[in-house]
């Protein structure tokens, strides 16, 4: 079906002869100084922040810029269809909601906002463990949507098996298990300012609410706030998990299981030989190892070692149409869309989230069908060429 999502840019133009302009900028790219303006530099430091002096984010984008596309003509790309299947289960496009926590800081309804938002287009919303809004409140706001959870792995086996056991209940039905962010790094954004948001209850919702996390504590949350942050920052961080204990997750969940923060072919084997079912090749968009190399150089070389064997997806440093259709071509199954649609929350809400992932389709149909291609399962590295 041409211009379902592609229709965006003729709906823009329409509303144009009544005298509307888009509410915020179609330019994925510029969303950040848009968001600038409406929000606190505590919360913007946090989303836009990166490890160290920022070499690995910067590293994300170059390696956007290195790869360049090569459109091809008269192919009857008039008829595109951007619809892919992920663990069984048919999708519009391939993209999803990044599991980002505490979005709070930037709008009143967080992630339920973000939730109706990507049902809304049906669009898969991965919940972030570091919520601050509960897995029940989050599913009821996505209702029929698609619906995945990330963990940050605590070590209390029986709190990680209460809140496993609360995702599958509610719905979610893949597991994202985040390897690279088991501490914080040295984050100068947040360190400048001495601002962390779980210290200050944002982003803790989901273990507060957890009778496994709650029958741990002498008081409760609501009667000793303080000793429950501190209890929480303790479980969730600080340990680093090893691959034997990949069975111990895979006995509370028996949905499909990715590993997130997959940059070395040696590790997405491991993943395999543990067998997951999927990985995730990303640097937590550069806010964990400084220096390390741009996602997507790892991109083609995991994607050949496993991409026959798992379901691999690509995070990290995506923002617009054209980055979509470079890590498809690269091997990628999906992408992950992160800071825009934080970003786009953070200026309208629902609304905002809604309009950056239809500018973001957009973009992608339009950017497909111009360099020649009618599907994403069309694109290969040779689309692309690098400079």
């Amino acid at each position: 079906m041409a211009g379902r999502f592609g229709g965006y840019q003729n709906e823009i133009y329409l509303q144009g002869l009544g005298g509307a302009t888009p509410a915020m900028t179609t330019d994925l790219s510029r969303l950040e100084e848009a968001a600038g303006g409406v929000l606190t530099p505590e919360a913007l430091g946090y989303v836009a922040g990166a490890a160290g002096a920022g070499a690995t984010m910067r590293a994300n984008r170059e390696s956007f810029d290195r790869w360049k596309i090569v459109p091809r003509m008269l192919t009857g790309a008039t008829d595109r269809d951007l619809s892919t299947t992920l663990f069984g289960t048919a999708l519009p496009a391939p993209v999803l909601l990044a599991p980002v926590g505490v979005q709070s800081i930037v709008h009143p309804e967080a992630e339920l906002a973000t939730a109706r938002a990507a049902a809304g287009l049906g669009v898969p919303m991965i919940l972030s463990t570091a919520s601050s809004r509960t897995i029940e409140q989050v599913a009821d706001a996505n209702g029929d949507g698609p619906r995945w959870f990330q963990l940050y792995w605590p070590n209390d086996q029986d709190v990680c098996a209460s809140i496993l056991e609360r995702a599958r209940k509610a719905g979610y039905t893949t597991l994202v298990v985040t390897l690279d962010t088991w501490t914080l790094a040295w984050r100068p954004q947040d360190l400048d300012r001495a601002y962390l948001p779980f210290i200050r209850n944002e982003g803790t919702a989901i273990a507060m609410s957890d009778p496994a996390f709650r029958a741990r504590l002498e008081k409760t949350p609501e009667e000793d706030q303080p000793t429950a942050i501190l209890h929480w920052v303790g479980m969730f961080t600080g340990t680093d998990h090893g691959w034997d204990q990949l069975p111990s997750l895979r006995a509370l969940w028996d949905g499909p299981i990715l590993l997130k923060g997959i940059q070395h072919v040696d590790d997405a084997r491991r993943a395999v030989d543990a067998g997951m079912d999927g990985v995730v090749v990303s640097n937590h968009g550069g806010r964990q190892v400084d220096g390390a190399l741009g996602a997507l150089e790892a991109l083609p070389g995991i994607a050949q070692a496993v991409g026959e064997q798992v379901e691999v997806l690509f995070d990290s440093g995506v923002r617009t149409g054209a980055d979509m259709f470079k890590a498809l071509a690269l091997g990628a199954k999906a992408v992950l869309l992160g800071r825009p649609f934080v970003y786009g929350l953070g200026l309208g809400g629902e609304d905002g989230v809604r309009h950056v992932l239809r500018s973001l389709l957009a973009e992608f149909e339009l950017t497909l069908g111009l360099a020649g291609y009618r599907t994403p399962g069309e694109l290969t590295p040779a689309a692309l060429q690098r400079s």
